[in-house]
């Protein structure tokens, strides 16, 4: 089936819909916007592009989806988001375009949850089922990787990076990097609370590697050793454990400090 469009909805003659997507009243698809087969977009949304959005996605009324970055120093250059597959993304989210000098384009990967009013800004990277609860606001140039949790009324600094399977804490407010595995709690500079368990036992991880990424976490966070130390000790352990070595990779790779 070809797409249904309520009578009230506009969709500019260069969008393009693939099939079986709904365009709910009242909303705006504007030129330079692909919609993949499956997709909802509710009531009063607004997609502006360039952007790319992919298949069995929900869009829930008043989203703002691929608006111009909120930089001062975009000038109207080509910049694109890109949205995966089988995200939901509910009442009055706005995900912005990237900007030129950021490498020009933002990106949603898929099976995400984007709660009410989160905002998600210019040349954000955001991975794979993930969950941002209501509030959630990352500014530019932010990296989120997979299985990420957010509370509600959290943020992340600009250029900061969250970790895989991280778990960050209602309304802490990050300025520096979460390494994978780690929960963030305290109001409003997040603090380290340990590892997330309990997400890590949801998917599947066993009683051997979550271990391992406990002993990890003790090293880095609980021991009192400076950094260089504690880095040295973890790539020891990282010889035994998959886990360790991506934390250790995380750890090395990063622009800003570590959240500690």
């Amino acid at each position: 089936m070809g797409p249904a469009i309520h009578p009230s909805a506009v969709v500019d003659p260069g969008a393009k819909l693939g099939a079986n997507v709904r365009i709910g009243a009242l909303s705006y698809i504007g030129p330079e916007v692909e919609i993949g087969d499956g997709t909802i977009i509710g009531p009063h949304c607004s997609v502006t592009g360039p952007t790319r959005i992919g298949s069995d996605n929900r869009i829930v009324g008043h989203a703002a989806i691929g608006g111009d970055p909120q930089d001062k120093k975009f000038k109207g250059e080509r910049v694109e988001l890109v949205i995966g597959d089988r995200n939901q993304i509910r009442e009055f989210v706005t995900v912005n375009r990237g900007t030129g000098g950021g490498g020009g384009i933002t990106r949603v990967g898929s099976d995400n949850m984007l709660l009410a009013y989160t905002h998600v800004a210019h040349d954000c990277i955001v991975g794979n089922h993930c969950v941002f609860s209501n509030n959630t606001t990352l500014a530019g140039h932010v990296t989120v990787e997979d299985w990420v949790i957010t509370s509600g009324f959290s943020g992340a600094h600009q250029f900061c990076r969250i970790g895989a399977h991280a778990f960050i804490g209602m309304g802490v407010l990050l300025s520096g990097d979460v390494p994978p595995f780690t929960m963030m709690a305290g109001d409003p500079t997040g603090r380290p609370r340990g590892i997330n368990s309990e997400g890590l036992k949801r998917r599947g991880f066993d009683a051997a590697r979550i271990s391992a990424i406990k002993r990890a976490y003790r090293t880095l966070y609980m021991a009192g050793l400076p950094l260089a130390e504690a880095k040295q000790q973890l790539s020891e352990q990282a010889q035994s454990s998959d886990d360790v070595r991506a934390l250790l990779q995380f750890i090395e790779t990063g622009e800003r400090p570590l959240q500690r």
